[in-house]
């Protein structure tokens, strides 16, 4: 779950005493805030293709009216229009000498074509983007913030092909580019060129968006406890840049990280803070529209994992359904339905609904996106439905096939459990030995992510495991391990169903709601658990 928020943030670095030209610039670049802030959008557009049209002699405005219009079209969604003009301001970059801001324009024309998927324009785009950051020779910060930017496109593309082992070269350049930007001090020396007055983020703000990405992957890995020790750094580092600067990209920033984090607090049996740091989310999008229009999908399929989370299956439903509603971003999409589909075999009596998601996420045909761990994960929804039914050779080809992708990209989490129900199946047909070879590898596994549902469902299985093969001494561990972790679970789920944030569950359309409203107790079944 992630979407491109550093959407073309340049500042001016304001360096000389200004003229005409500047003044008349300025004012039409002011005007044009000033109608978007009173949604008068169509008229901020006309009054910047007047003023770029006229600005061809003042590299400096021209380049800046031209970002500040494709910015405008990014926020209305039309990226063609956006990518259009981007692609025109790296040509006058080019042509004025500036290859600095030319490589700021194709950088940007990346990002955007990354979120519209046309990776066919983007891998020729980043590697003559990498050529001119490589080659270029300024200041050193600049320099150096050209290459976060190339970097975390690269990352994040990988990040979103579920590439997670492919990412870590990458992902290492990054944090040692953002350390190098960190020892660097930011000399006064202003660019002899005017079209290279501009530079991308702070650099406080790119420390914080590659304590992002790593968390991303840290999270998509399932090494969650760095995971959780990244998203501490970040979320520290934003509080304090949040007491000198009411940029909407921080705001942007905390809701991503909370996002993931989330996820890992689920995984990890810490429900009720889960719950409470959704309801946080919550509080950020309602100072903000636009921002609650860019993560309303995401929010209602946290809350639908937190509803499976506490085994409410019908609210887990209604909150899909809802983010299906609500999103257009395929890769979300995709992670929706194929929890969902997680649902409806859980239910056992939604077969018509369930076999018509299973075709649109087919995993051996036509899958929807390129997404190497949602596929990964669409075998094992397959795997989950054929134990289910009973059909156990036609589960163990899906779960094998699980497990060859997960373990090709380091996809702990699937991994675990791919193994766990391998070894379940394995246990059913009386094959002690397999099932063995099978589930003490899925709690090791699983131990070291930490995952508390699969470590509850491999210690159950050790224990019946060592009972029937007579293992007296080791099956009183595992059961003593079982009942360690259901306890653990147990206590969790009572504390996340008795707050008042638990009342989210039934927030299914608008905006989140202001208050919540306590209730008496928990009211969810606990058996899933036990």
């Amino acid at each position: 779950m992630r979407i491109y928020i550093y959407k073309s943030n340049f500042l001016y670095k304001d360096c000389h005493v200004p003229q005409f030209e500047d003044v008349k610039f300025e004012a039409a670049s002011l005007l044009s805030e000033l109608y978007c802030q009173q949604n008068l959008v169509d008229s901020a557009k006309p009054l910047l293709r007047k003023a770029i049209q006229i600005s061809q002699q003042t590299p400096y405005w021209h380049c800046r009216l031209l970002f500040q219009l494709a910015q405008l079209h990014t926020l209305e969604k039309d990226l063609v229009s956006a990518c259009d003009l981007l692609g025109v301001g790296a040509e006058y970059a080019r042509v004025v000498g500036s290859e600095y801001t030319r490589a700021l324009f194709l950088l940007s024309k990346g990002m955007l074509l990354l979120m519209e998927r046309k990776l066919q324009e983007v891998h020729p785009l980043l590697t003559l983007c990498g050529q001119i950051v490589e080659n270029w020779q300024g200041n050193p910060i600049q320099k150096e913030s050209l290459r976060v930017f190339f970097l975390v496109l690269q990352v994040t593309h990988y990040l979103d092909a579920g590439q997670v082992k492919s990412v870590k070269p990458c992902l290492k350049q990054l944090q040692q580019c953002i350390q190098t930007i960190s020892t660097l001090h930011d000399d006064e020396i202003l660019p002899s060129n005017p079209a290279d007055l501009f530079h991308w983020l702070p650099k406080e703000h790119m420390c914080v968006l590659v304590y992002l990405v790593t968390v991303m992957h840290s999270m998509q890995a399932g090494y969650l406890e760095k995971a959780q020790k990244y998203t501490d750094k970040a979320l520290m580092q934003l509080e304090k840049l949040k007491m000198l600067d009411c940029s909407a990209i921080l705001s942007s920033f905390q809701v991503i990280l909370l996002e993931h984090i989330i996820m890992c607090r689920l995984v990890t049996g810490h429900k009720a803070t889960a719950l409470q740091e959704i309801s946080q989310v919550c509080q950020l999008c309602q100072q903000s529209p636009r921002l609650f229009s860019n993560h309303a999908a995401q929010l209602h399929t946290l809350l639908g994992l937190y509803c499976i989370s506490v085994n409410c299956m019908d609210n887990a439903e209604a909150q899909f359904t809802t983010a299906l509603r609500l999103t257009t971003h395929q890769e979300l999409w995709t992670f929706i339905v194929t929890n969902l589909a997680s649902v409806y075999i859980r239910e056992g009596n939604r077969h018509q609904e369930l076999y018509s998601l299973l075709e649109r996420i087919n995993p051996d045909h036509n899958f929807p996106v390129s997404s190497h761990c949602l596929r990964a994960a669409a075998f094992y929804i397959r795997g989950l439905l054929s134990f289910f039914q009973g059909r156990y050779n036609e589960a163990k080809r899906f779960l094998r096939e699980t497990l060859k992708m997960s373990n090709a990209e380091d996809l702990n989490r699937l991994t675990a459990c791919s193994l766990v129900l391998l070894g379940h199946i394995f246990y059913v047909l009386g094959n002690h030995r397999e099932s063995n070879n099978m589930v003490v590898p899925a709690m090791q596994l699983a131990s070291k992510i930490p995952d508390m549902s699969v470590q509850l469902w491999s210690s159950s299985l050790l224990k019946d495991l060592n009972k029937a093969c007579g293992n007296t001494i080791d099956a009183h561990e595992a059961a003593q391990m079982h009942q360690n972790f259901s306890q653990q679970l147990l206590q969790d789920h009572i504390a996340a169903c008795s707050l008042p944030e638990h009342n989210l569950i039934s927030w299914t359309d608008g905006p989140p709601p202001v208050q919540i409203q306590a209730q008496n107790g928990p009211t969810t079944s606990l058996a899933s658990l036990l």
